[in-house]
């Protein structure tokens, strides 16, 4: 995943025998919903290069703000977001993945050390339990789940007609709330609510497991009820070390779950969707996307598809 196209890294990709690309809040003009014939660009420009491109990830946060805490002029960004969903529809994209953070992904260190002398980002809830209100004022649980059906109820219709599929992301990380605003979708019960709120076959999961392992034991238990269901998307292929409230993230091969394990529950429950490697280590040698690090998250996955997948 990545927000701009460019040849070297397109070429890079290629290389490294992906075939399909997410993009994730893509540089595109537009302050408040973004054009049908930019979209396309974006595709043909993958598919120029032997590639596809199956997702778009988030949004700009200033395209829903309001909607995600309720406040006056929402009813104008649904409207902005559902003429983005109809031009991704019309351009050939077919999810659209978002979040419910208004305040965002946070750590409290981006700098931690790893094997080596990697460094990766951390969380500790001792140290962020002091931060100030991120927006004007607290909110609640209960409004951000008002609000959360309010936007779907509004929207689901819109992918429903045009076909676009919508992937929910966890909250990162899942606490209970940051900077004064709820978190939602930190556990499996604010899951399954949001199915049975949004319950149809065009609304699912974008599954963090980097973020199901931040919340505990139980990705595997989550996988094999909501992917038996037919509801996870895509997956982002990451993991941590420790849990809410303090974990950091870390190598494929030393996080808290068996990746191995992952990939074998998700083939037996029937899933269809992409992987994606997301967070990965800064290593030595490496630039500011990851390229070196990103290479190793691929090949560690690719081998353990091909066991996964092996008929022998």
């Amino acid at each position: 995943q990545f927000n701009q196209l460019s040849d070297e890294r397109l070429q890079f990709i290629k290389q490294l025998g992906v075939d399909d690309v997410l993009l994730n809040t893509p540089l595109l003009p537009g302050e408040t919903h973004w054009e049908f014939m930019d979209l396309l660009h974006l595709r043909t420009r993958c598919e120029d290069a032997g590639l596809s491109l199956v997702a778009v990830e988030n949004v700009p946060r200033s395209f829903y703000d309001k909607v995600m805490l309720g406040l006056p002029g929402r009813d104008e960004q649904i409207e902005h977001l559902s003429t983005t969903i109809r031009n991704m529809a019309r351009a050939g994209i077919p999810i659209l993945g978002y979040d419910w953070m208004p305040n965002g992904v946070w750590r409290t260190s981006r700098t931690t050390p790893a094997r080596g002398g990697a460094t990766v980002t951390s969380f500790d809830m001792e140290l962020a339990k002091e931060a100030p209100l991120s927006h004007s004022r607290t909110y609640t649980e209960e409004e951000m789940w008002a609000n959360y059906e309010y936007f779907l109820k509004a929207i689901i219709p819109v992918a429903e007609e045009m076909g676009v599929k919508l992937a929910l992301h966890p909250d990162d990380p899942p606490v209970e709330s940051l900077g004064g605003i709820a978190r939602i979708f930190r556990n499996f019960q604010g899951f399954r609510r949001a199915m049975e709120i949004g319950d149809s076959p065009l609304h699912g999961l974008d599954f963090c497991h980097g973020c199901w392992s931040e919340m505990g034991p139980g990705a595997i238990e989550a996988i094999r009820y909501f992917g038996e269901r037919g509801k996870i998307f895509y997956v982002h292929f990451r993991d941590v070390q420790g849990a809410v409230p303090k974990f950091q993230e870390c190598f494929l091969n030393e996080g808290n779950d068996d990746m191995f394990g992952v990939l074998k529950t998700l083939k037996e429950t029937g899933f269809t969707g992409f992987l994606i490697p997301d967070h990965v280590p800064h290593i030595v040698g490496d630039t500011r996307w990851g390229h070196r690090a990103r290479a190793h998250a691929i090949g560690y996955m690719t081998a353990l598809l091909e066991v996964v997948n092996c008929t022998c």
